[in-house]
């Protein structure tokens, strides 16, 4: 209590400027706090545990919401006012419906720390190859624009036809001014789709489109699909109805889709049709997930076969991350690595006919 009587008295104004978590300081702390809660500490003395171990600015912060939980204030909002990651707050937001949140605090936070993982991987996989491109353009415009023409003049002089690597140099010249404009292009098109239409479209209808793109919808499609199966799990395990879990659904804020989902999937429910056929109508589902929760209902362990289904969708996130970037950077150094042979050769060989030529 004394740490908490001394940061309100010296952090008045470190509450009003808010600091900015990271998506990995965001993890990290609602893991521990799991792991808190699994030991048997209430979450209020989670929190207050967890003081100890953060940097001042966010001790600050999180003794105010300390403050806000113990008068009442739900968990999740206080994340929401700490700007916590959508996910994270939802994962929290049905924790708090379900009563697991030990287990859904450290679920949700390790699926995040594996998602920034990923990401932190992909940039380092990319940087380097990016410098490579950005270098070997500068090089290619170099040698196109100047080293080649000098020698084709004298080609043409000696009547020399151009070797294989120069026409392949003289080709990626020509063909980089429509590249460029036609990536301009699609960017400007696309930003244009983005604000005009696509921002506008209920959140529904934004993910069916989301997971049609070649590729990445495939990912997006597990995703979704891990997130329903694992949050339905945990409230049917709770004791809860399909129907009442859907209505918790409807009442999540935080989460525009699983907000329209469930507002959707109970009007359907009401109409009489089975959950598993109404989750046809939504493609941003894996075809599975209606196997999943066919035979869930046939043997009566439906929140069982969801959340081992959910694991299953992750396990194939993962592995399908990791293929996708072992693919991408030898993709990259082949390119540029033909790039950089073709430059040299195109200003070798023709070095070669000349000597031969003496």
């Amino acid at each position: 209590m004394a740490i908490l009587k001394k940061l309100s008295m010296t952090g008045g104004y470190l509450i009003m400027k808010k600091c900015k978590w990271s998506l990995q300081e965001q993890s990290h702390f609602l893991k521990r706090t799991g792991e808190l809660l699994t030991r048997g500490y209430p979450l209020s003395e989670a929190l207050e545990s967890l003081l100890f171990q953060l940097p001042e600015n966010k001790k600050v912060e999180v003794a105010k919401s300390l403050a806000d939980l113990r008068e009442g204030y739900p968990f999740y909002q206080i994340l929401a006012n700490l700007k916590f990651n959508p996910n994270l707050i939802g994962y929290v937001y049905f924790a708090e419906q379900h009563g697991g949140l030990a287990s859904a605090f450290k679920d949700g936070s390790e699926m995040m720390l594996k998602r920034d993982k990923d990401f932190e991987q992909l940039k380092k996989l990319l940087a380097y190859p990016l410098l490579l491109i950005f270098i070997t353009a500068v090089l290619f415009i170099f040698v196109e624009n100047v080293i080649l023409p000098r020698f084709s003049s004298l080609f043409l002089s000696m009547k020399l036809k151009p070797n294989f690597f120069t026409k392949v140099i003289y080709f990626f010249g020509d063909i980089l001014p429509f590249l460029i404009t036609g990536a301009c292009l699609f960017f400007f098109v696309f930003l244009c789709y983005y604000f005009l239409k696509f921002r506008n479209y209920t959140q529904i209808k934004q993910k069916k489109i989301l997971v049609s793109i070649p590729i990445i919808g495939y990912f997006f499609k597990l995703y979704y699909t891990h997130y329903f199966s694992v949050q339905i799990s945990y409230l049917l395990a709770s004791g809860l109805s399909v129907h009442e879990a859907l209505s918790l659904f409807e009442k999540n804020d935080q989460q525009p889709l699983y907000k329209e989902l469930g507002k959707e999937m109970k009007i359907s429910l009401r109409k009489g049709e089975r959950l598993e056929d109404i989750l046809l109508n939504y493609p941003f589902f894996e075809t599975e997930l209606l196997h999943i929760i066919r035979h869930g209902q046939k043997n009566g362990k439906l929140d069982q076969e969801l959340f081992f289904f959910s694991r299953h969708c992750l396990n194939l996130l993962e592995e399908r991350t990791e293929k996708l970037l072992k693919t991408i950077q030898p993709c990259l150094y082949l390119l540029i690595g033909f790039l950089i042979v073709s430059m040299y050769l195109a200003v070798l060989l023709p070095m070669f006919h000349l000597l031969e030529g003496i």
